[in-house]
This record gives C-alpha cells, structure tokens and sequence, in this order.
C-alpha cells in the first residue's frame, strides 16, 4: 500500500509547478534558464565539494557511532551518487535510499545501513530548521511578515510535523522483519531501535559536536549557493535579506514531494520572495538557477555510478590506507 502510494509525492511536485506557471507564467523559469552563466555554476559546483565533504564527513560520524565502518573517501563518493540520483529522479531521496542500501548490504546490515543515512539526513535537518527558526525570529529582514509570532508559530509547527513524518517512514523502510508482528509491537521495537541510535549515532559524545559542526557548514554552503543564484537571476537585495529567505526555501527542498528537486523549492520561493517584496518571479528564477546549479554541481556522481557499475570503485564499507577513518 505504501508504495502503490509513492506516486502522489512526486505529482504534489508537479502540481506545484503547475500552479506556479499558471498563476505566474512559464516566463519566470525561461528568464531563470536565461541566467544561468559559467562563472556562477562553476563557484556552486566548488561550493558542493565542500558541502558534499561536510555531509559524508557527517554519515562518517554517524554510521561509526552505529558501529558500521565507512571511510571519508568512499563516502564521499556515496554522496556523490547520491546527490545525482536525487536530482534526476521523483521524490528527491531515492539517491539516500540507494546508498543507504548498498552501504548496509556491503556491511551485512541492510537495516543498519538504511539507518545511518536516516539518521544522518535527519541530524542535518535539525540544525537546518535550529539555524532557520533563528534567523526568522532573530535576524531583521523583509521577510517581516513571516517573522511574526502566528506565521513562525505555523512554520515551526508545519515543518516539524512534516520532518517527522519523513524520519517515522525512513525508520520503518530501515527493518523489514519476516514475521509481521502486532501493530503495538512493531511499534514498541522501532522505538527501541531509534532510541539506541539517537543514544550512540548522534548523541555520543566523540559524535555530536562534529555532526553539529559539519551540518552547520553544510547549510552555510547551500545558503551561499542559493545567494549566488539570486545573484545571477538578477536579485539584487542585501545578503542579510536573502538569509532569512534562503533558509526557508532549504526547509521546503527537505520535503520528498518533488520531481527530482523541483516543485516544492519553486514554490515556497515564490512565496516568501512575494511576501518579502522581491517578486514572486525573481524567487522563481533563483530557485532555476539553484536547480540548474545543483545539478550540474551533481554531476560528478554520475560518472561515479557508470564506474561502480562497471565494478571499478571500491565498497562504501571498504577503508583505505589514505582514505580510512581512525575513531
């Protein structure tokens, strides 16, 4: 049942786009589209290894606290393909999905596998919606009127609910046991295992601070992409405005209701850039130029995936004398 429902996540995408250029016209992604310059898609792409290292570094710290050995190098290839794989297929994490697979597989655990991604994207989605609620509430900008105390009151409310809705389904995905127990029990046991991951995957204390540290670079190096495509779409209000706006957008892209990335991010960047004055089709055109950015930025992923087909990489799992990481 669940999957004969996996189709509705990508048509909200499509809905949404849908509603987008009909309300404001196709005229708003072609002007994106005309944007997009060499220069800034090269900086967005050296900006993604940067974050793309941040964020294997972080599966590193996380899958280790589970007790899985996965070196820095290999994961950041992981990453890579990963990233590709989200950018060219519906939902936006069927790219996690796959490394968290292969990754368990390669490990004997394909549950443990599934869950260190889960739980690594879910840390990085926490201190994304720590970093937005702050800079909603503390940061002065045009995005007043989604700063006060009902709107950001929906905001939090709307998008937890949301990343839990997200992290109880990946938990579920992550063991599949082949006798179906009581409801009550299944649910008894996926408690059991999510608290002893929290325990020792997050909350360990050779874990947490560098999780924190490196997932907060990670949203730096996006929010510094999504300025750059402001930028380049011809948006030219402060940085300290396009911050607030950036990182609500960011939120929105969490969310698995897109096709390949695109649906949800157009949306709610017409949205605020409209509420904060800038023009719901100047945040249409920055959230083109984003996605054009984000794939080409991807792209080294797709290369690796035709090498690992042709059985040339190494394992996710497999440490290497340069690559490995010591605890």
């Amino acid at each position: 049942m669940q999957r004969d429902r996996a189709w509705l996540r990508p048509l909200a995408g499509l809905v949404i786009l849908g509603v987008l250029v009909w309300r404001v016209g196709g005229g708003a992604f072609v002007d994106g589209l005309r944007h997009v310059d060499a220069r800034s898609v090269a900086a967005a792409a050296a900006i993604a290894v940067v974050t793309t290292i941040c964020g294997a570094w972080r599966w590193v710290l996380v899958a280790r606290g589970l007790g899985s050995e996965l070196s820095l190098r290999a994961a950041v290839a992981a990453c890579y393909r990963s990233q590709f794989l989200n950018v060219t297929l519906p939902g936006g994490v069927l790219g996690d999905v796959h490394r968290g697979v292969r990754h368990g597989r390669d490990g004997g655990d394909v549950g443990r596998g599934v869950r260190s991604v889960v739980w690594e994207r879910s840390a990085g989605q926490v201190v994304l919606l720590g970093l937005t609620l702050g800079a909603v509430l503390l940061l002065p900008s045009r995005l007043q009127p989604v700063g006060s105390p009902v709107a950001t009151t929906v905001l939090v409310a709307v998008t937890a609910a949301l990343l839990g809705v997200v992290v109880t389904r990946r938990l579920g995905s992550g063991r599949a046991p082949a006798v179906r127990p009581g409801p009550l029990a299944w649910v008894s046991q996926v408690l059991r295992v999510a608290a002893g991951d929290v325990r020792h995957g997050l909350l360990g204390r050779h874990t947490w601070p560098g999780v924190v540290v490196v997932s907060a670079l990670v949203v730096v190096g996006h929010v510094a992409t999504f300025v750059l495509a402001a930028r380049s779409a011809g948006v030219e209000a402060p940085v300290g405005d396009l911050v607030p706006l950036a990182l609500v957008v960011l939120v929105a892209m969490a969310l698995p209701l897109n096709v390949a990335g695109w649906g949800p991010r157009e949306g709610v960047a017409a949205w605020v850039f409209g509420m904060s004055g800038l023009g719901v089709a100047g945040g249409v055109a920055t959230a083109v130029v984003y996605g054009v950015m984000s794939f080409v930025a991807a792209l080294p992923g797709a290369a690796l995936l035709v090498v690992s087909r042709r059985g040339g990489s190494r394992t996710p799992t497999e440490p290497t004398p340069e690559g490995a990481v010591r605890g």
